[in-house]
């Protein structure tokens, strides 16, 4: 079943350029006459907020992590996404379900069955588009070594409880991104975010080009990105 609206995620450890790329997506989009949503998981609403602050904070075993992270995704889908898809908005959600997966799932050792039968429970019948499992149309993962974002990271902030796990966690997640890609090849892009900032935009562009989603000329060339963009974001 087809469905309105279009639904970006945006995924990848913390310092691989997601926030500042996502933010340049939308300004593109926005140009050519689209309504953008900008999101993030976990939160995007105010339990989910709540929920996020204690996942980022509170000491708590991997179950418990991927219990919470889906709870504030379905209040998430109920509340934002799924309204926002169906008046025919864009969505660009900073992490989605595949966060889930490669954090608690490859990070922390969470049953991969078990996260399935949670998507599957979480993400369908929401109201605005019954009998559908809601997921995005693309998810452009920014794969770099996990190494180069400690490097980005260092003495920009405090790192939470999750930024704080040794260099191998962060090697685990990456495994659960790719095999998240593995299977779903229609959906996933995977983007070179060890590069200069005009060429992962320049990644984006294209992968949004051929899907007939922003004409390359609207676009612009690689260097005309926003000039507040910074070349290390989150």
């Amino acid at each position: 079943m087809a469905r309105p609206g279009l639904f970006i995620s945006f995924e990848g450890i913390d310092g691989a350029g997601k926030s500042s790329h996502l933010e340049a997506l939308a300004q593109a989009l926005r140009a050519q006459g689209r309504e953008v949503v900008c999101t993030r998981e976990p939160g995007g609403t105010p339990l989910a907020e709540k929920l996020r602050a204690l996942l980022l904070a509170a000491p708590m075993d991997a179950l418990t992590e991927a219990l919470l992270a889906f709870a504030a995704r379905r209040d998430h889908l109920v509340q934002v996404i799924g309204p926002a898809l169906a008046r025919d908005a864009v969505v660009l959600c900073d992490r989605f379900t595949d966060a889930t997966f490669a954090y608690q799932g490859a990070g922390r050792g969470v049953d991969f069955e078990m996260l399935s039968q949670l998507e599957l429970m979480v993400q369908t019948d929401i109201a605005q588009m019954p009998g559908l499992m809601l997921e995005p149309d693309l998810t452009l993962w920014f794969d770099l070594p996990p190494e180069t974002a400690a490097q980005r990271l260092a003495g920009v902030r405090l790192p939470d409880r999750f930024e704080s796990q040794p260099v191998e966690f962060f090697r685990r997640v990456a495994q659960g991104y790719a095999a998240r890609a593995a299977a779903a090849p229609q959906r996933f892009v995977r983007l070179d975010a060890a590069q200069e900032r005009a060429q992962v935009w320049q990644q984006i562009c294209a992968a949004l080009s051929e899907r007939g989603w922003l004409p390359a000329p609207a676009a612009g060339s690689p260097a005309t990105g926003p000039a507040h963009m910074p070349a290390n974001a989150a």
